[in-house]
């Protein structure tokens, strides 16, 4: 079943090149009209320029598709809202967001400059707050949309010297969470896309022979499949290289502790069986860990549980 997305409008940030550019090409190739979204500005967010989202806008049209450039600023939430009324005005409708805009200021946490911290928190975290809280309203009036969340393996496995971008990468995986349960009754999906891809991103972090394996376009696929109209919602996908994932935050089985003075050394002497994965549980919601744990000390008590788990 081919994915169909004629008279669609997305909007896909940091689209001038890598990953925002493959995603572009292949929504319009799909039929979808697209907003490409690009500062211009350098790896580390500095500078600015419109020609990489012009570029990409044409390569679309030559395509025979529609596409506009627009070069707000994800950190700036008044160039947000100007590019949704934008997107708004050329075409009335706004069905898809990827955020993809994201900034590079790689330092061991040592070195890092605070500074540094809050401007990449800025673009891949609050960037995407800024443009999913512009459009939000747009598609719960429209009763669908999809939002699609660019995270990473450095947010959800940790990178070393990368403690801004994993800490905004991981934020973006608890807003993905929470959002695709407020978005559930008014048709909004939101996903989230950790991929593994050769960019200016990852283009001297990443040996040679493993850039060449991840072209862009392998990622492209599972971006367009979680914006379908069939596809899921809260789902973390991972990409790259031709290979597709599924990521998921598990809490393990383990044990009951309780109270006392030696509570916290029983803990720790069972450790190794409190951090065995065998049996893990892929938690719905934010809520079902208490209500396992305050299950779990009823039992205790007498109580039977008032639902199974796992």
């Amino acid at each position: 079943m081919a994915i169909d997305l004629t008279g669609r409008v997305a909007i896909v940030t940091g689209a001038g090149g890598g990953l925002g550019r493959a995603h572009a090409l292949l929504l319009a190739k799909r039929g979808t009209r697209v907003v490409v979204n690009d500062l211009g500005g350098a790896r580390d967010g500095r500078g600015g320029t419109s020609a990489m989202a012009e570029a990409v806008v044409d390569e679309i049209r030559a395509l025979g598709g529609d596409a506009i450039a627009d070069g707000a600023s994800v950190a700036e939430p008044d160039q947000v809202e100007a590019m949704i009324g934008r997107a708004m005005e050329a075409w009335g409708r706004i069905d898809i967001l990827v955020n993809n805009a994201g900034i590079l200021r790689d330092r061991t946490f040592t070195k890092l400059d605070l500074a540094d911290f809050r401007a990449v928190l800025d673009v891949h975290l609050m960037g995407a707050v800024h443009c999913s809280k512009a459009v939000w309203e747009i598609m719960r009036a429209q009763r669908h949309g999809r939002i699609v969340m660019t995270t990473s393996s450095s947010g959800l496995w940790g990178n070393f010297g990368q403690s801004p971008y994993a800490a905004a990468k991981m934020g973006l995986v608890g807003l993905m969470k929470t959002l695709a349960e407020e978005g559930a009754k008014y048709g909004i999906h939101v996903n989230a896309l950790a991929p593994s891809a050769a960019t200016r991103m990852t283009a001297d972090i990443m040996p040679e022979a493993e850039l060449a394996a991840l072209d862009p376009a392998f990622v492209a696929p599972a971006m367009l499949a979680l914006v379908a109209d069939e596809g899921p919602t809260g789902t973390i996908l991972c990409a790259g290289a031709g290979s597709v994932e599924a990521a998921h935050v598990t809490m393990t089985q383990g044990l009951y502790i309780g109270d006392g003075e030696d509570a916290a050394d029983r803990l720790l002497a069972d450790l190794p069986r409190i951090l065995d994965r065998e049996g893990a549980l892929p938690l719905a919601t934010g809520m079902e860990q208490p209500r396992y744990e305050v299950e779990r000390h009823l039992a205790r008590q007498g109580q039977p549980p008032r639902r199974a788990h796992g």
